[in-house]
């Protein structure tokens, strides 16, 4: 039987709802500001649906645009504004930055307080101690798909292929804090195929197309792709039969795909996340969750 869909849209909508909810008892509303430095349009595009998510729910949401001539002294000097306003209670700097701004400086000069990507220095330690801590969003939602399955994390045996301070490192992180067995593989591990093979639970994070195979892949495994790879429409016969092809976003002639060979690995596993649809829209469901977390802790 072919694996169970995780649907994406329907938990970020549920963790959505369940923000909203709390934000209408909080008899505030918590503020969260989007920096984007230059006219990068997907960086537009992400920075604009953060804002208009967090008004929708709630929340403040703001964008401020910077020039792409901005200075990193500039930047930093807007984020050390934005720490002091008591109006703002999340900050977060859409990457990739222009070349002549150091994205490490921008991230350590945030209030760790407000740091709701959860990239601070303060905030990776913290996560790494299993103490309370602003994680970043896109492990957190993970986490999130994996419990809506109703599969336990404790005690099963998980391997997080990539290694990113973004996504895997994280990722790996929150799984051992659930009591899994965790393994980071990634691009040059030896024998790859045998190391995921023995995972009871796959997170694929590295960014190359259709890496992760059914061979690799444990029987009644439960796989979630992060992955967000654009390849030509010809490679759409390698993923998708006709009735799949409701999981491809086709644009400007290139077809959105993850890291896993969606058709095939989904006749291995238990449960599957699709590309689009299934990450993606935890991301910013898990921002607004911690937005709203650093707005309780400010006030604490």
């Amino acid at each position: 039987m072919p694996a169970q869909i995780i649907e994406g849209k329907k938990v970020a909508r549920d963790v959505e709802a369940e923000v909203s909810a709390e934000i209408a008892a909080l008899g505030f509303r918590p503020g969260l500001v989007a920096v984007r430095v230059g006219n990068d349009p997907a960086s537009e595009v992400y920075v604009r649906s953060k804002a208009k998510k967090a008004e929708e729910l709630g929340l403040r949401g703001s964008q401020r645009i910077l020039p792409d001539t901005t200075t990193e002294a500039e930047l930093l000097a807007e984020v050390d504004r934005l720490n002091r306003d008591p109006e703002v209670d999340g900050i977060l700097v859409q990457l990739p930055l222009p070349k002549q701004i150091d994205p490490r400086r921008v991230i350590d000069a945030i209030d760790p307080m407000k740091d709701v990507d959860g990239f601070h220095p303060t905030n990776v330690g913290f996560l790494h101690m299993g103490r309370p801590v602003l994680a970043p969003c896109t492990p957190a939602g993970c986490i999130r798909l994996i419990d809506s399955t109703g599969v336990s994390i404790e005690g099963k045996r998980a391997v997080v292929v990539g290694r990113s301070d973004i996504v895997g490192k994280p990722m790996a992180a929150l799984l051992l804090q659930r009591h899994a067995t965790v393994t980071i593989a990634h691009s040059r591990t030896a024998q790859l195929e045998s190391v995921v093979r023995e995972a009871d639970i796959v997170v694929a994070a590295v960014g190359k197309a259709f890496m992760i195979t059914d061979r690799m892949i444990r029987p009644g495994a439960v796989v979630i792709d992060v992955g967000m790879n654009r390849v030509g429409p010809e490679a759409s016969v390698l993923l998708a039969h006709d009735h799949e092809k409701t999981h491809l976003l086709q644009k400007n002639g290139s077809v959105l795909v993850g890291d896993v060979d969606f058709v095939r690995v989904r006749e291995v596993a238990s449960w599957i996340t699709p590309v689009p649809g299934g990450v993606g829209p935890m991301t910013i469901a898990m921002l607004m969750k911690n937005t709203l977390e650093a707005a309780k802790r400010r006030r604490a």
